[in-house]
């Protein structure tokens, strides 16, 4: 495997150059990623730099070789497994050769590689597993690694089971890939006895991961995982070995308080400039905010194996019933044009709230202004939500402020909880239920601040706080979730958005729990907030509707009034 038809380092940087000069039709995130090859290629030259792209370099046998044509070719001598192209060798695309060129091509000076982490976001049916089942066989025999740990990871067992299933296949029908690497593949297992490595799949499910040394750790549709238990056993194991890698191939989700979630807001910040991590690398497959999702332009845009392993015989069907059937929308843009939402019946047209995003907007440009300060404390044991909204020149301008229990944070559920706590979005008081002491003070200290009109809450877990901001003067205002209550200003804030007259400052939490939000028509048209699973919060929505509602109401009916009642008010 070591004849060389192609001159692969050529090919991606053609690639690379057509992304940007729009040769090649690509996503902002493609674009940034091709930028940053091209960028380091001019920026590490000569004996001094950190690293190298391509040297030449010597294996344990002596033989020399070039890492990014080393591993393309090796790919390409292995067999496709399924559909019509089963048995016949690996073609790499263009993609897929800027892809593995850039992770495996960049070394330091010692020769180890420079990437350890690697996450890639593509669309179903673009060969995912083909490639990283690919890529642990070469991790396995050909990468110089004594003991090489390599596994297929997952949350469950039948998931773990892909890419190794198809590795195992490849191995099976590849007698020059064995006789050469001396490799042997057995039913739970792919092993190298001269060098002790071993392929396999693994899971939490019934698996202790604890304790690996992972030379090549593939987690597969990330999106899937509930909790970010085997992201964190991979990442802590490669860290064992000098030369390992981390690989990440998924599709997008729908759950953006998620491990997978997470690590992609880490690489678009990465590919905007925002910060540099050199060991990280990162490519996302999609479509611009501008795009017509029902183009077929779009489908072309996403999916880079367009015409290879996605058909457009197959596509554009599915595309045709999106355009039909709403509810058939998110799972086709989700699946097919890998676009993140929260939820099959989501509410909230996602690109159009981001793009309402200021985030240079601080509340303290607001002080003295007046400002509906809205209550959700829920269950003292979960988020309690407090927004506050302003009207200024025929806009709103909302400030959220999130509040959770310590304990809360560290059981699990939410795997950003600690992440946003240390950025000071998220409010962490201590013990096992949330201190309303502490929100009582910052409300007060809201109250000395901006002229606050009304405290809308819901009066479920709130008596004893309304009866206390009373005595202190607050206008406070029972608002019961209900339909009656609710149908009119999500209908607002929906139409806010959509028209830009809404701002916020970028708040990811906010971002999160406005995903979360479902919401079903009745017959006459009345809406309400829900959400999926009980794991989506969705507490700052309910806060911020609220303020918004009573801001509806009209200026001859904003009285403070406490009362089971009070309910009907609000029309």
């Amino acid at each position: 495997m070591t004849l060389l038809e192609r001159d692969y380092v050529k090919e991606a940087t053609r690639y690379a150059h057509g992304v940007i000069g729009g040769d090649i039709g690509a996503c902002r995130w493609v674009q940034r990623a091709c930028q940053r090859q091209l960028d380091d290629l001019k920026r590490y030259k000569g004996k001094s730099s950190p690293f190298r792209f391509n040297p030449l370099l010597k294996n344990k046998a002596g033989r020399s070789y070039r890492p990014a044509d080393n591993i393309c070719a090796f790919i390409e001598h292995l067999p496709h497994v399924k559909g019509p192209l089963a048995g016949q060798p690996i073609h790499l695309e263009p993609w897929q050769v800027f892809i593995l060129s850039t992770v495996f091509g960049w070394v330091k000076p010692t020769g180890r590689r420079r990437f350890r982490r690697s996450y890639i976001e593509v669309p179903r049916g673009n060969a995912k597993s083909t490639l990283s089942s690919a890529v642990g066989l070469y991790m396995l025999a050909a990468d110089n690694e004594g003991g090489a740990e390599v596994y297929s990871l997952a949350t469950t067992r039948d998931q773990a089971r892909i890419v190794f299933g198809d590795a195992q296949t490849m191995a099976r029908k590849s007698p020059g890939f064995r006789g050469r690497f001396k490799v042997t593949v057995g039913a739970h297992n792919i092993h190298v006895l001269e060098s002790g490595s071993k392929f396999e799949a693994l899971s939490s499910e019934g698996s202790t991961l604890d304790g690996l040394n992972i030379h090549f750790g593939c987690v597969d549709e990330l999106h899937a995982h509930k909790t970010r238990t085997v992201y964190d056993v991979v990442e802590t194991g490669t860290g064992k070995r000098d030369n390992s890698l981390l690989w990440v191939i998924t599709t997008a989700g729908s759950n953006r308080a998620g491990i997978c979630y997470e690590t992609r807001t880490f690489v678009t910040k990465l590919l905007e400039g925002l910060f540099e991590d050199d060991s990280q690398f990162g490519i996302i497959y999609g479509l611009d905010d501008t795009d017509d999702w029902t183009s077929e332009e779009a489908l072309l845009k996403a999916n880079p194996n367009w015409g290879i392993s996605v058909r457009s015989e197959v596509l554009l069907p599915l595309q045709a019933k999106a355009m039909q059937m709403p509810s058939a929308i998110n799972n086709f843009k989700t699946k097919h044009l890998n676009e993140w939402v929260n939820a099959d019946t989501a509410w909230m047209d996602m690109r159009s709230w981001d793009a309402c995003a200021d985030p240079s907007l601080n509340e303290d440009e607001f002080i003295g202004e007046e400002c509906y300060v809205a209550l959700d404390l829920a269950s003292k044991v979960d988020i309690a939500a407090k927004a506050k909204l302003f009207q200024r020149d025929g806009k709103f301008y909302v400030f959220l402020n999130y509040y959770l229990p310590e304990s809360a944070a560290d059981d699990g559920r939410n795997s950003q909880y600690s992440g946003w706590a240390r950025q000071g979005l998220l409010t962490l008081t201590p013990g096992n239920v949330t201190d309303f002491d502490q929100i009582e003070a910052e409300l007060v200290a809201d109250a000395s601040r901006f002229q606050i009109v009304e405290v809308p809450f819901d009066p479920f877990q709130a008596t004893q706080l309304s009866s206390h901001m009373l005595a202190e003067g607050l206008p406070m205002v029972e608002m019961r979730p209900t339909v009656l209550n609710f149908s009119e200003p999500m209908k607002q804030l929906e139409a806010l958005v959509l028209q830009k007259r809404f701002v916020h400052n970028g708040d990811p939490i906010l971002a999160w729990m406005i995903s979360n939000v479902v919401c079903h028509r009745d017959q006459k048209d009345n809406i309400y907030p829900r959400k999926e699973r009980e794991e989506n919060k969705i507490d700052g929505v309910v806060a911020l509707i609220m303020a918004l509602g009573r801001q509806m109401v009209p200026s001859d009916n904003q009285t403070p009034i406490l009362g089971s009642d009070y309910q009907l008010m609000v029309v």
